[in-house]
């Protein structure tokens, strides 16, 4: 990886860490500003921050791997 791109490290049990440089959208393209070159984002859908983290998947046992475990269906925008 060089210093001008992005990368996404999942945690297990926890958040998508995004460092490097990034641009946050919303669906509709507005840009989100994540205040911070590198932010933590919500996997377990229970953050009262949302898109980010607040820890809260702590709290409620959120469970995930950090690889993925299965096989990824094929799709016509891969």
């Amino acid at each position: 990886m060089d210093d001008r791109s992005a990368s996404v490290t999942v945690c297990e049990d926890g958040p998508l860490l995004l460092r490097g440089p990034f641009t946050l959208r919303t669906q509709d393209g507005a840009v989100v500003d994540p205040g911070r070159a590198t932010v933590a984002l919500c996997r377990c859908g229970r953050s009262a921050i949302k898109p980010f983290c607040d820890g809260t998947h702590k709290a409620v046992g959120f469970q995930a791997p950090s690889a993925p475990t299965g096989e990824r269906p094929l799709s016509s925008e891969d």
